[in-house]
C-alpha cells in the first residue's frame, strides 16, 4: 500500500534529527510551529528554538544575526509571508551579505487550499530564483525533503526550502539527492516533462496512462531550481524535442521560466509551461483548485496529446 506524509512533517523530523547531530543548528518560527512542524525541534531542542511571533522581517533579521555568531539558522513560517512579507530582510539583511540562513518555508502553492489567494504563494519561486546567491530547493516527497535539509545546512550560504502542505506519495528512499543534479524518475523518448515538488506525482501518473497510449514520457525532477542541472534540461529536451515544465507556482519566474533560460540557443523544440497562469489562488479544496488551475494528470495527458498531434 502506497505510503503518504505531508513534506512539512518531514521537515520538522529532519530538522529535529539534524538538531540532534549538529547543536549549531537552531530554528525560528512566526508563531506557527504546529502547522510548520518546527514544533518537533521545539519540544526536543527548547534552548534552540525562538519564537518571533507574527513578526516575519524581524525573524529574518534575527536569523541573520544568529548566523554571524556561528549557528545554522533555520527560520519557517508559511511561504507568503516568509518569502514575501520579509523579502527586503532576505534580500539585504540575508542574501546581500551571503549569511548561512535556511529559509525553510511551508504551505507553498495553491494547495494551501481554503486559505485563500492572500496565503498561497505563487511567486515565491521567482522571487528566490532572483536573488543574487540563493539556492532554491523545492523536495517531491518526505524522503527527498529529508535529504534536502541535510544538504541545506551543508552550504555555506543562503538556502531557500519550499515545502507543501499536504500529504504526499512517498517514492524510493534510495531516490539520490545531490544539489544542482535532477533525479529522473521515468524514461521516454516522445516527451519530456520537468517538473517539482508535489507535482512530480501528478506527473507520474499522466506517465503512466500515457504510457498505454503507446506515449513515452521522460519524468525528470528538478528538485533544485537554483542552480539547475542545465545538462539534464539540454539532454532530455534534445532527445525528446517536446518539453513540457508543470509546477505548482506561476509560470512567470518559476521552473518553467528556469527551463526556458538553459534552452535558450540549444535547438528547435515544442514548448510548454503548465502551471499557475497569472492568476491569483482563491479559496476551495485543494483538489478543486489543482483542477481550475489546470494542474492534474488529466490536463497534463491533454497537453501531451495536443503536442503529439
Amino acid at each position: 500500500m502506497s505510503e503518504y506524509k505531508a513534506i512539512r512533517v518531514a521537515y520538522g523530523e529532519a530538522l529535529a534529527e539534524l538538531g540532534a547531530e549538529n547543536e549549531k543548528v537552531i530554528a525560528l518560527d512566526a508563531d506557527l510551529s504546529h502547522a510548520t512542524m518546527t514544533c518537533t525541534f521545539a519540544e526536543k531542542f527548547p534552548d534552540r528554538f525562538f519564537n518571533a511571533g507574527i513578526a516575519e522581517q524581524n525573524m529574518i533579521s534575527m536569523s541573520a544575526g544568529l548566523s554571524t555568531m556561528g549557528y545554522i539558522p533555520f527560520a519557517s513560517t508559511f511561504a507568503i509571508f516568509g518569502a514575501g512579507r520579509a523579502y527586503e530582510q532576505v534580500r539585504n539583511s540575508v542574501a546581500y551579505p551571503h549569511f548561512n540562513v535556511k529559509l525553510a518555508m511551508t504551505h507553498a502553492g495553491v494547495t494551501l487550499g481554503e486559505d485563500g489567494g492572500s496565503h498561497q504563494a505563487i511567486e515565491d519561486i521567482a522571487l528566490m530564483r532572483v536573488v543574487p546567491g540563493m539556492t532554491v530547493i523545492v523536495p517531491c516527497d518526505a524522503n527527498e525533503t529529508r535529504k534536502a535539509v541535510k544538504a541545506a545546512a551543508q552550504i555555506d550560504g543562503p538556502v531557500y526550502l519550499r515545502l507543501a502542505r499536504l500529504p504526499s506519495l512517498i517514492f524510493d528512499n534510495d531516490m539520490p539527492f545531490e544539489v544542482g543534479k535532477a533525479n529522473v524518475m521515468k524514461e521516454g523518448s516522445d516527451i519530456v516533462i520537468f517538473t517539482c515538488g508535489i507535482m512530480v506525482e501528478t506527473a507520474l501518473e499522466a506517465a503512466k496512462d500515457l504510457e498505454v497510449k503507446g506515449v513515452h514520457m521522460a519524468v525528470v525532477n528538478i528538485h533544485t531550481i537554483k542552480p539547475l542541472d542545465q545538462a539534464a534540461v539540454l539532454k532530455y529536451s534534445q532527445s525528446c524535442k517536446r518539453i513540457l515544465t508543470l509546477e505548482e507556482h506561476s509560470v512567470i519566474g518559476g521552473l518553467g521560466d528556469a527551463v526556458a533560460d538553459a534552452l535558450i540557443g540549444n535547438g528547435d523544440f515544442k514548448f510548454k509551461k503548465l502551471g499557475v497562469q497569472d492568476r491569483f489562488g482563491q479559496s476551495g479544496k485543494p483538489d478543486a483548485i489543482l483542477k481550475e488551475y489546470g494542474l492534474t494528470k488529466e490536463a497534463v495527458i491533454n497537453e501531451v496529446q495536443k503536442m503529439i498531434n
